[in-house]
């Protein structure tokens, strides 16, 4: 009898040019609650072993807005958890049997006091390896992380890294964010792993893995990527700010103002973002569920030149190929 094909949807959407960039959306309020991975289930915030009063308050936190997800370290005791808020960059250290007063305290608002803080120095990275979630955060997401956190270790700048249950786009795997940056990242290879790290000690973005700012529409993800990389290309520094865009004929072609520096330089780009159809897996499951769906992704095409009286007139590549 042979043997069933195995499928993984990372592969799959590498194969087809599924664009990384213009993916890296992700809530601005965060909390992270350590939990031993051997009790995840396929939720991204719940386990096994969680009392129902405590998931059920985690859920109402999760309903107002912060989202959450469960991390976990082989080191970290079982009994304790480790809890991060962000952007706050706090963290506490309760107990489980205070876990439920505190998840309360946080929702209604009320003082923290009773849990002492320390300040979160350095960065934070999260890998995902949420197996239950999907395949390829188990087949590609742990060995990623641990290979993160062997090079985290070698590294004068402080990172502390986390597995993480799903971080969203299980097709993207390896997938990792960095806090309190928000610089999410997919398709880490070993080979990204010492350069991903001296450039968030450098504080940029790793662009062959980024996946664009989670401030920013799809459109202004790859505008802003692509604004980044002319920069790069030139061996210039600085920061880029998308400024506005335009609709081109249809919603299908959007014109993306983006402001550059790099002092003593500045500028501006103006970048042709255009938007395409993709028949993809989305997960690992969609291969037994619902199949391949057509979903819309964007890709930075072109620019012209211009001049906002800065002085200066910038140019960009005229085509740009998705990371892979």
């Amino acid at each position: 009898m042979t043997a069933k094909p195995r499928h993984f949807c990372a592969e799959e959407s590498l194969a087809i040019g599924d664009p990384l960039v213009g993916t890296g959306t992700h809530a601005e309020h965060n909390l992270l609650i350590s939990w031993p991975r051997a009790h995840w289930q396929r939720s991204m915030r719940r386990a096994g072993d969680m009392p129902e009063e405590v998931s059920t308050e985690i859920e109402a936190i999760a309903a107002s807005g912060r989202r959450v997800n469960l991390i976990h370290r082989r080191e970290q005791p079982s009994h304790r958890h480790c809890i991060f808020l962000m952007p706050e960059r706090l963290r506490y250290d309760v107990p489980r049997d205070e876990l439920l007063a505190f998840l309360q305290a946080l929702q209604g608002g009320a003082a923290l006091a009773r849990w002492q803080a320390d300040r979160v120095e350095g960065s934070l990275i999260l890998c995902c390896t949420h197996g239950k979630k999907d395949k390829c955060c188990a087949k590609f997401g742990f060995r990623t992380y641990q290979a993160i956190a062997d090079e985290a270790r070698r590294q004068p700048h402080l990172f502390e890294v986390w597995e993480s249950t799903h971080l969203g786009g299980c097709r993207l795997a390896a997938s990792a964010i960095v806090f309190p940056q928000r610089h999410k990242y997919g398709r880490i290879a070993f080979d990204d792993i010492p350069l991903l790290l001296q450039a968030e000690a450098e504080g940029r973005p790793y662009l062959p893995c980024y996946r664009g700012d989670s401030r920013l529409a799809p459109a202004e993800q790859c505008a802003q990527v692509a604004a980044l990389e002319w920069l790069q290309s030139r061996d210039l520094r600085g920061e880029v700010q998308v400024e506005g865009e335009s609709a081109v004929g249809d919603d299908h072609r959007l014109v993306v103002t983006v402001r550059w520096q790099a002092p003593p330089q500045r500028g501006w780009l103006v970048v042709t973002c255009v938007a395409s159809e993709l028949i993809r897996h989305d997960t690992c499951a969609d291969y037994a569920g619902e199949g391949a769906k057509p979903s819309r992704v964007w890709k930075a095409r072109g620019a012209t030149p211009v001049t906002h009286g800065l002085g200066h007139q910038a140019n960009i590549c005229s085509d740009r190929s998705p990371s892979a």
